[in-house]
């Protein structure tokens, strides 16, 4: 079974019942869940903290049975600069590698799919991984 890593999107979107992307997010989730395994990395469980005020409410929210957590391999650290490099040659603007590029590496370097609600950086920069987006 291969796993999808969940972008942090999907989750806040769930976590919040976002009126805007809330009831995609969460049909989203359970559909992918029914066949695939699901994982998050470092990056992905440090945007969600933000929600929580202690570890214990994140561990509620994100069990490891449901949530595989897996490690962010060096390789996806690399691609992600590669990627960097490029959102700068296309003119953008942030100083250093955005969220988005080492979870969108780290599906490519792991062969993950990836859900998520943010499809076109991800399309841009990391065009071999497969999307489950709006």
């Amino acid at each position: 079974m291969t796993a999808v890593l969940v972008d942090s999107n999907v989750l806040l979107d769930v976590a919040t019942e976002d009126p805007r992307w809330g009831e995609w997010s969460s049909s989203a989730l359970a559909e992918v869940a029914h066949a695939s395994a699901l994982a998050i990395n470092p990056i992905i469980y440090a945007e969600v903290s933000i929600r929580y005020d202690t570890i214990e409410e994140l561990e509620r929210v994100l069990p490891v049975g449901v949530f595989r957590r897996e490690p962010l391999p060096y390789e996806a650290g690399f691609l992600a600069g590669k990627a960097f490099i490029g959102y700068r040659q296309r003119g953008g603007l942030r100083s250093t590698p955005l969220p988005d590029f080492y979870i969108g590496a780290h599906a490519a370097v792991a062969g993950f799919r990836l859900l998520t609600r943010d499809a076109p950086r991800y399309v841009t920069y990391f065009p071999g991984v497969e999307l489950f987006a709006p």
